[in-house]
């Protein structure tokens, strides 16, 4: 980096490195927007290392009404969109659930709240 004085003198820095990761710092669930919604929403999600990523809605009751992701996923952010369209107005709930494979020990699990209004 190059410091220039008010008197004209300048004086370069020693060497910087900056490295930019792309990489989440840890593992997030953001509230689904737009929230309330009909009857399309987003949700976003981090990941901060390869795992097994489930992202499931359910409706008041606790039935599971969908699955939007099953699968294995890389570290970083993610979007996923829900249509409701074929889903009756109420309060729903999102969950994601992350952990090395299948059935086993979960590293992270979050649960939020969203609004479908017809």
């Amino acid at each position: 980096m190059k410091q220039i004085d008010t008197d004209g003198k300048f004086e370069y820095s020693k060497e910087v490195e900056v490295t930019i990761n792309n990489v989440p710092a840890k593992y997030e669930l953001k509230q689904n927007y737009p929230n309330p919604f009909n009857p399309l929403t987003s949700i976003q999600y981090a990941v901060d290392s390869k795992q097994y990523i489930m992202l499931k809605v359910y409706d008041i009751l606790g039935s599971d009404v969908a699955t939007l992701v099953n699968e294995v996923k890389e570290a970083g952010m993610y979007e996923v969109t829900l249509d409701a369209a074929n889903m009756p107005s109420g309060i729903y709930f999102y969950k994601l659930q992350a952990g090395p494979s299948t059935g086993s020990e979960q590293v992270y699990s979050q649960t939020k709240k969203m609004t479908l209004l017809r």
